[in-house]
């Protein structure tokens, strides 16, 4: 007895270290997910300039801002601008159901290993684009890699984790999201800083060999799991193999299509704010070329405190009130809503401007874990994949996808002035925060009836 006992606690312990290493890994792909994402979003007014700029051979460009000048009465260059977010976001959303089907005969961690190389290597060429059409092609290549690695993660960490840890340790996964994010906005404005001509081509060669390294750290641990792999694929020859229509139970669950309205506003607000803040508070209230790191820096420290305290107070409050995932998501939501207004109020001074910019990010990231662990705990195991690959269709499809580039729109309508259109971005914060309370009354039920 004394024996199995020992061999019981050892095993124990090796998942336990192999699941924080699975974890650690995953996160370090994941911040450089995000500064490679971000990077772009930091040096909009050089790559406007690069391609759009007076004086730049503009190509068959040229006859599509003219016809458009000539039918509507304004250029749209925000608008083409926002478009290379945009055809990111699209490839990225349609591709991930698709390499979902493929992980039920590959291994997930050599599609990760794989999409981590794809999206570097497409980085770096977005650094080398000689034409504002070539930049669009490398984005959408980006997007591919993206869409390989991003589903992969949350379903394999949610798998080594029980449901009582996963909002935190969820929550430590998604830390990524501001720290990278800030990462790429110093990163981006240091090297545009540096060299005003073409330091944002480097900004995007600079991922590239992390990038690499990451993306081999994750095919070998493909390969020492290899014999685990082959046990899996054969116990799933016995079961049989999902089919889309099963995947109809998740628009059954009111707490997945709730959970995911919600992360629909709130990434609509969030892919707006986070492509044109910078530009806004350069172009609308005269702040300097130091504004990118100073956004990145408020990303960094308002995401990561934020995304660790709603991930803690989530599992916190969970045994006391079912529904603590979504109370605490719909708060930090309707809070934010007049936080944004007043960053939007010219007559506020550049200190309070950036504090209330930092209370802001602090509300789009509170709901970051416990968000992500109602999508795990309402669906089971075999769908988690689908499950999450369907939320970035849809959260991307109504969200940051089309944020940038109607922004964009709206602000060249009103002569470059991006007030207007990010007044609007203000009552998704609203939409976000009453979708996630109704939740709350079904996350007990849709729970309970999982196995987990």
């Amino acid at each position: 007895m004394a024996a199995a006992d020992t061999r019981d606690a050892s095993d124990c312990a090796r998942q336990q270290r192999g699941a924080r290493a699975a974890l650690g890994l995953l996160l370090s792909i994941n911040l450089f997910n995000y500064i490679d994402r971000q990077v772009l979003a930091a040096v909009v007014p050089d790559v406007r300039r690069s391609f759009l700029g007076a004086g730049q051979p503009l190509g068959a460009m040229a006859d599509v801002l003219g016809w458009f000048q000539h039918t509507f009465g304004f250029r749209p260059e925000n608008a083409l601008i926002g478009l290379l977010s945009v055809a990111f976001m699209t490839v990225y959303m349609v591709a991930a159901p698709l390499f979902v089907r493929l992980s039920e005969r590959w291994s997930r961690w050599v599609m990760v290993g794989a999409a981590v190389m794809i999206w570097s290597l497409a980085s770096g060429a977005s650094g080398l684009a000689a034409t504002f059409g070539i930049l669009l092609l490398t984005r959408c290549g980006v997007g591919v890699g993206e869409a390989a690695y991003g589903p992969m993660a949350q379903s394999v960490l949610s798998d080594l984790y029980p449901i009582e840890r996963r909002g935190r340790v969820l929550a430590w996964f998604n830390m990524a999201i501001p720290v990278g994010s800030a990462l790429g906005f110093v990163l981006g404005g240091f090297f545009s800083r540096m060299w005003p001509q073409n330091g944002w081509r480097w900004a995007f060669g600079f991922v590239v060999l992390p990038g690499l390294v990451l993306g081999a750290l994750a095919l070998r641990r493909g390969r020492r799991d290899a014999a685990a792999a082959r046990q899996t694929r054969a116990s799933r020859a016995a079961v049989p193999r999902l089919r889309w229509r099963d995947y109809a139970e998740l628009l059954r669950t009111p707490s997945y299509l709730l959970c995911t309205a919600g992360m629909c506003g709130m990434t609509f607000a969030i892919g707006g704010i986070g492509f044109w803040m910078v530009d806004y508070v350069r172009t609308c209230r005269g702040a300097g070329p130091e504004s990118a790191e100073i956004f990145g820096l408020i990303l960094v420290a308002a995401g990561f405190t934020a995304t660790w305290l709603g991930g803690w107070l989530g599992d916190r409050l969970r045994p006391r009130w079912s529904g603590a995932y979504f109370l605490v998501s719909g708060a930090s939501a309707l809070a934010g809503f007049p936080l944004f207004l007043l960053v939007l109020n010219r007559a506020l001074p550049p200190v309070a401007m950036w504090l209330c910019i930092f209370l802001t990010c602090f509300c789009l990231f509170f709901n970051t874990g416990p968000a992500n662990a109602i999508l795990a705990n309402v669906t089971r195991p075999a769908l988690r994949p689908m499950a999450f690959a369907l939320n970035i269709l849809l959260i991307h499809a109504l969200g940051d996808v089309p944020s940038p580039l109607l922004i964009g729109l709206v602000s060249d309508r009103c002569g470059g002035d991006l007030t207007v259109a990010l007044r609007g971005v203000a009552a998704l914060f609203l939409v976000s925060g009453v979708c996630w309370l109704f939740g709350a009354r079904f996350l007990a039920r849709d729970s309970d009836i999982i196995v987990n």
